[in-house]
């Protein structure tokens, strides 16, 4: 049985009674809430055909939801979640009417195909749209910074499916891993970031990192373009993808580019560079930071040939180092946006905040409770993958709510920690009986009355 929260009768962390009663919790923008993304988030999963017969038990919509709800729980693992499944408020928070257990989630699931989930995704981003919540992570002339970058989920020397990528080693063995090309909206003055539908990088795309990333880039890049066909985009990226057919996708779809790169990988480019120094034709540009004592020193030139073979493909190269008082820190980007002492500084904070597919991102997901490399089931079709674009989801209905509620950046800021964050936010969802997600939180905020426990005794 659950226990009903009455709140503020147990002010949190021992402050006074008045105190708590006396604080609100801040109002939240209905549309963005967790509740209605939930509500958005399972009407894309009943658009799903169900490849299953009529006499299913468990509609795949429930399925489905109860994998988000897992991974917006950030239950540890699978068998977590099957074991306190007909404990929590499934019902009335995430809307799922019958959760399957662990085995039969598995089997429904692993014949979805990961595009199907693509909607979903969409029609969060839509919700950020109508809330002008995006409008905050607008960079550079009304561009969108999107970082991309390829990461790694499972890896094994004996489980495997259809969709596992192959590495063989000299002695015969053979690695079985997924891998998917991660992409998110960035900026760099914010923590948050909006994550994008991830793209699989496939058994098709190759065995070389480099060809796994670049196939999947050209997918993403298309998809992008067709999800979201008015918006601008800078895309932002590590050395690896600073090739010309790369650019050319870029450029093809409409997109500008800020990419990494590094001398030893392209030295045409560099040894041009030079002849242009010589030539007088590169300028330096330095700025100081009086409060962090930091020098920022640039070298920039316009219309650089690529490299040898491809000198159709031009761009402007940026050199810059970052003078510390205990440190120097050197990077290099090509972009085909015109550099000049006005724009070169937010180029270069455009570029360094590609971190943030890394940092705030994968480390996020792989180190703060979303348990992102645990194998919660791999299946043999498109279970894995499946999963982890799910777990994407929750994550991007996690970042809305970092960007646009005030209630959860309250919360958070009470508590801590996210880990913290989410083992409290466990414990109220299986423990007490709940009507929302704000109810929730606010038990959280305020603070809640514990009930005492009710001992069943012999008295036989």
């Amino acid at each position: 049985m659950h226990a009903t929260i009455r709140l503020g009768l147990e002010p949190f962390d021992g402050l006074m009674m008045g105190f708590a009663m006396s604080i609100v919790a801040p109002k939240e923008r209905k549309h963005l809430s967790a509740d209605a993304l939930f509500g958005w988030v399972r009407n894309s999963f009943a658009n799903i055909p169900d490849h299953r017969s009529d006499d299913a038990g468990i509609s795949l919509t429930d399925a489905l939801m109860s994998a988000f709800a897992m991974f917006s729980l950030k239950s540890p693992s699978l068998l977590a979640f099957d074991q306190q499944r007909v404990e929590g408020n499934l019902v009335t928070i995430y809307g799922i009417q019958r959760a399957p257990c662990d085995t039969y989630m598995r089997e429904t699931l692993d014949p979805v195909s990961p595009e199907a989930l693509r909607p979903s995704f969409k029609c969060v981003f839509r919700q950020l749209q109508r809330g002008k919540a995006l409008e905050a992570m607008l960079f550079l002339d009304g561009h969108y910074l999107v970082a991309l970058d390829g990461t790694g989920y499972f890896t094994s020397p004996t489980i495997h499916c259809a969709s596992c990528l192959q590495k063989v080693h000299r002695n015969g063995s053979i690695t079985y891993y997924h891998q998917m090309l991660g992409a998110a909206i960035i900026h760099p003055d914010r923590r948050e970031v909006i994550p994008l539908m991830p793209e699989p990088i496939i058994k098709q795309d190759g065995t070389e990192k480099n060809d796994c990333e670049r196939n999947a880039a050209k997918r993403f890049i298309a998809t992008l373009r067709q999800d979201h066909p008015h918006l601008k985009f800078i895309i932002t990226e590590d050395s690896l993808s600073s090739n010309a057919p790369h650019i050319e996708t870029l450029h093809d779809y409409g997109c500008h580019y800020i990419l990494g790169v590094k001398e030893g990988d392209h030295a045409y480019l560099f040894k041009q560079v030079r002849a242009a120094e010589h030539a007088g034709r590169v300028i330096d540009y330095e700025r100081s930071d009086r409060e962090t004592a930091v020098v920022h020193r640039f070298r920039f030139v316009n219309d650089m040939p690529l490299n040898e073979s491809r000198a159709d493909v031009w761009v402007n190269v940026i050199k810059y180092w970052e003078i510390g008082p205990n440190q120097v820190q050197h990077f290099s980007w090509v972009t085909d946006l015109r550099v000049s002492k006005r724009n070169v500084y937010q180029l270069m904070r455009a570029g360094r905040a590609r971190w943030k597919i890394e940092n705030e991102t994968f480390n996020t997901l792989k180190n703060q409770g979303y348990n992102f490399e645990h194998n919660y089931g791999h299946g043999e079709q498109n279970l894995s993958v499946v999963f982890a674009t799910l777990m994407m989801l929750a994550f991007l209905v996690d970042q809305t709510q970092q960007l646009c509620c005030a209630l959860f950046r309250a919360v958070w800021t009470k508590l801590g920690s996210k880990r913290r964050l989410w083992e409290r936010m466990r414990a109220l969802f299986y423990d007490y009986r709940l009507e929302s997600m704000r109810e929730l939180l606010e038990a959280l905020f305020y603070g809640f009355e514990k009930p005492r426990p009710i001992l069943i005794t012999d008295t036989s």
